[in-house]
């Protein structure tokens, strides 16, 4: 099976499913790297059509491990969406010499001439300079090092006035899922009138939506991954873990009608909203990206969705809009950020 493409910008397609690779940076997980193994897993992902990998500047180490990948695979197409984040501590004295500094060196890691899409970042709105930035970024398009640019965890208020000041914009990264439907309300409406896509990470929640979790007691002790930390500060911003488990239920009941599993219902609910053109999942082996593959094929029917709305309308969610509660230093969802990785040498 292999995937329909979405349009995302003139001659500038992306599959519905986008190989996430921050489960790879250095520190998220105990897990080692088995560098066969996952370029053999996104070479089957690339077989069904699902060409494009989604790292970043601040993902520490992936970005010379898909270039070590492209080097590897000469011949293969592989398109490779990256970030710009600038330190939040050096938001003030971010210049076009930083700027052009840390997408040269994107491009040498990557072992590209021309990145295909940025999404820029910036942590905190009260600091001057994020227009001027992004604009530096469309400096650099002009010249051929970026074919794309776009956001990432950025609310709808400030995706408008980046689009009012010219920046040609053709999608933002924002966490999706339902369990976090926070996009829906602003920046989704916002998106479809202003021809960008929303390119959603999260989908499954580092794995918790799935069979393995359903039926489950209400875990305690330490996390594997940072993932799992992430979303199950999701899962209690949604009502806890009773709450959680009459979602799990009705994804189950709906995945047992079609034949497929938990994560391929919620992946194609994320499919199926306002303006989304693909879902970030991140992969370390073939046989999770075999049984993503099953999304491909899968469509839900009115009654599906409507089953699912029945419970997700009774849930409350993360407050403010997208990444709000993240970027608020006082959250419990800022505790596991980290702010300042572009200061690190590594790869």
């Amino acid at each position: 099976m292999s995937a329909p493409r979405r349009l995302l910008a003139d001659g500038y397609t992306v599959p519905p499913v986008i190989a996430g690779a921050w489960q790879l940076s250095e520190g998220h997980s105990a897990r080692a790297i088995d560098r066969d193994a996952q370029f053999a897993t996104w070479d089957l992902l690339a077989d069904h059509g699902c060409d494009t990998l989604d790292c970043a500047d601040i993902y520490t180490g992936v970005e010379a491990l898909i270039g070590e990948y492209r080097a590897a695979r000469q011949g293969r197409r592989v398109q490779v969406h990256t970030k710009f984040v600038p330190d939040r501590d050096m938001l003030a004295q971010v210049d076009r010499t930083y700027v052009t500094r840390i997408i040269e060196r994107s491009l040498s890691r990557l072992r590209t001439d021309a990145l295909d899409l940025v999404q820029f970042h910036w942590w905190r709105y009260e600091v001057p300079g994020m227009v001027e930035a992004a604009g530096m970024l469309r400096d650099l398009q002009r010249e051929g090092k970026i074919r794309h640019l776009a956001l990432t965890n950025t609310n709808a208020a400030v995706t408008g006035a980046l689009l009012d000041a010219g920046i040609p914009l053709v999608a933002t990264q924002v966490q999706y899922s339902v369990l976090d439907r926070r996009p829906a309300a602003q920046l989704a409406p916002l998106a479809a009138s202003r021809g960008m896509h929303l390119l959603s990470y999260g989908s499954v929640a580092g794995g918790f939506l799935g069979e393995a979790w359903r039926g489950a007691a209400d875990p305690t002790g330490d996390y594997e991954n940072r993932s799992l930390v992430k979303y199950r500060l999701v899962i209690d911003d949604c009502g806890g873990w009773a709450a959680f488990q009459r979602v799990l239920d009705a994804l189950g009941d709906i995945a047992a009608r079609h034949g497929v599993g938990i994560a391929n219902v919620a992946q194609r609910w994320v499919l199926d909203q306002q303006a989304v053109g693909a879902v970030i999942v991140g992969f370390r082996t073939s046989a999770s990206a075999m049984r993503t593959v099953q999304t491909l094929g899968l469509t839900l029917s009115s009654a599906d969705h409507a089953q699912l709305e029945d419970v997700l309308s009774a849930l409350p969610m993360p407050v403010g809009d997208v990444y709000d509660a993240e970027r608020d230093p006082q959250s419990v969802h800022a505790g596991i950020i980290r702010y300042n990785l572009n200061t690190q040498p590594s790869g």
